[in-house]
Parts: C-alpha cells; sequence; structure tokens
C-alpha cells in the first residue's frame, strides 16, 4: 500500500526539481540579457568620468580601474565647481534641451491627438478612396516608415526654404509628428480593434453621440494605448538626428546635433560626448520608469482578443 504513495512523492519531487531549474534557467537568460542591455547606458556613464588615458585603455570599473573625475561634465559646465559660475557651454545645452523637448512633446502630442482620431475610424468605420478600402489605407500610412529619410532631405529642404521654416522649431515640429504619425495610428488601431462595438452601442442608446461615446467612453479604455504612442514617438523625436542636422543651423538645433559635434582637432572627445548624452537619455528615462505600466499595457493591447 506504500509503493504506490512513496512513487507519487517521487514524481513530484522530480517535477518541482524540473520546474525550479526551468525558472532558474528562465531569470538566468533574462538578467543575461537586462545586464547587455544595460551596459550601453553604463558604459555612457562611467566614460563621462573618465579621462582620455582611462577611456583609451578601455577602463570599465570606477575605483579599480580608474578613479572617478568630473572631466566630461567640466566641459559642459555642469560639474560642481562650475555649475555655480557662468558657462557658455551649459547656456547652449540648456538651449538646445529646450529645443528638443519643445519639439518632442509637441510633435509626440500632435501625433498622438491626429492618430488616434484617424486610428479610431478605421476600426469603427468603412472607407473607399478609389481601389483603397481600410486595409490599404492602413497599410499605406505604414508605407512610408518604408522611405529612407535621405529620399526626402531634398523635398522638405526646397519646401522649407519656401515657406519660411528652415531653423525654426515650428519646422521640427510639424515634421516630427508626420514621420511618427503612422505608428501612433497603426499602435492606437490595435487598441480601438481590442475593444467592444457594444460600449458605443450601449452608450448611442443611452443618448450620446459618436463624439460623446468616443470620449467619455471608449477614450479612458485607450489611454493605456496613447501613453505608450506617445512615449514611443517621444523617444523617436527626442533621437531623430538627420532632419535636425539637415533643417536647423543656429536657433532650432537639438541635443542629437550636439551630441554628434563633439569632435576637435584632436579626435572625439569622448568624455564630453558621455556625459552630453547621458543627460539627454536621462529624461526618457524616467518617464519610461514612471510610465512603465501604461507602456506594457498599451504594446500589449490587442495580442491577446
Amino acid at each position: 500500500m506504500n509503493e504506490p504513495v512513496f512513487r507519487d512523492s517521487e514524481s513530484d519531487l522530480s517535477f518541482r526539481a524540473g520546474r525550479f531549474a526551468g525558472k532558474t534557467l528562465i531569470y538566468v537568460l533574462l538578467l543575461a540579457w537586462a545586464a547587455v542591455c544595460l551596459f550601453p547606458i553604463y558604459w555612457t556613464v562611467t566614460t563621462s568620468f573618465k579621462t582620455a588615458p582611462n577611456v583609451m585603455q578601455g577602463a570599465l570599473v570606477p575605483w579599480v580601474d580608474y578613479t572617478p573625475a568630473w572631466l566630461g561634465w567640466r566641459s559642459l559646465g555642469l560639474s560642481p565647481e562650475t555649475i555655480g559660475a557662468e558657462s557658455t557651454v551649459r547656456n547652449e545645452f540648456m538651449k538646445r534641451f529646450f529645443n528638443s523637448t519643445i519639439a518632442a512633446l509637441s510633435s509626440s502630442a500632435i501625433a498622438v491627438i491626429l492618430g488616434s482620431l484617424a486610428a479610431y475610424g478605421l476600426s469603427r468605420f468603412s472607407y473607399r478612396f478609389l481601389f483603397m478600402r481600410n486595409s490599404d489605407i492602413s497599410f499605406f500610412f505604414l508605407s512610408q516608415l518604408i522611405l529612407p529619410p535621405v529620399v526626402l532631405a531634398l523635398p522638405f529642404l526646397v519646401l522649407y526654404r519656401e515657406l519660411a521654416l528652415l531653423d525654426t522649431r515650428i519646422g521640427l515640429v510639424l515634421l516630427y509628428a508626420l514621420t511618427v504619425l503612422p505608428i501612433v495610428i497603426w499602435i492606437m488601431r490595435d487598441q480601438f480593434e481590442s475593444i467592444p462595438t457594444e460600449l458605443e452601442e450601449a452608450a448611442l442608446v443611452d443618448g450620446l453621440s459618436i463624439w460623446g461615446a468616443f470620449f467619455q467612453i471608449i477614450l479612458p479604455i485607450a489611454l493605456p494605448g496613447m501613453v505608450a504612442a506617445f512615449i514611443l514617438s517621444l523617444v523617436l523625436t527626442w533621437n531623430e538626428y538627420f532632419f535636425a542636422a539637415l533643417l536647423t543651423s543656429t536657433h532650432a538645433n537639438t541635443l542629437p546635433v550636439m551630441v554628434a559635434s563633439q569632435t576637435g582637432s584632436q579626435g572625439i572627445n569622448w568624455w564630453a560626448m558621455a556625459a552630453l548624452s547621458f543627460a539627454a537619455i536621462l529624461p526618457l528615462i524616467i518617464i519610461g520608469v514612471v510610465l512603465e505600466r501604461y507602456l506594457i499595457k498599451g504594446m500589449t493591447a490587442g495580442a491577446v482578443k
């Protein structure tokens, strides 16, 4: 009578051991992948505290391979001994930071507003334009991402010169909103398609209009997707370099252009570039951490229906 119980206990122990080994392997792989993903940030932060010999020697561990210094931050006027003094470089950095903030936030907000309205229409109504239907229109928006930016360089350069939009923030805002709009439409279309149409029908029965149902019922439910689309648009526009370097020169230059300009007759100032890069990505890191739950909900919306 005891033998079956012994065998069941043995199989249960084997099952638990296998399950524990599987979980351990998964956690090890996740930790390894996290280390790979976070290493560029670690390298950037540590390089901003290195001197030229430390950079060339490939020192990695502070206080072990090298002694940290404020060389990179001092070159930007952001070190403890220079933060209270007048600094032309720091003023230029703040100007570029303000330009990037205005361009990224404004263009992302415009893209999310227009993209959400377009996505809602594509998910709820049937359209016909010549031979194109809803699916064709959606693919048309996505196909705009296939074009390399260099193909659009000359047309936008000529257009912006004629419209007097060269080296202006409004020019960057309009262009950036146009470039991220297809991504917003595709994210929000999946978000709206995952919301049952019965909710709107019930709202219409209760006396709400189409716009009332959209703003009072659908929009609060789709908020995580909108936040995810906004964060993705913000990251793409904040890091955009090509058009910022092409269409701006003095007044509307952004941080990526300033990062790429950290070169001199002696080569690349890695410590200054690292300090400037970390100062540029820090706001995105903070936004990503604070809004992480919305980002995960929005990016996974519609994955399981």
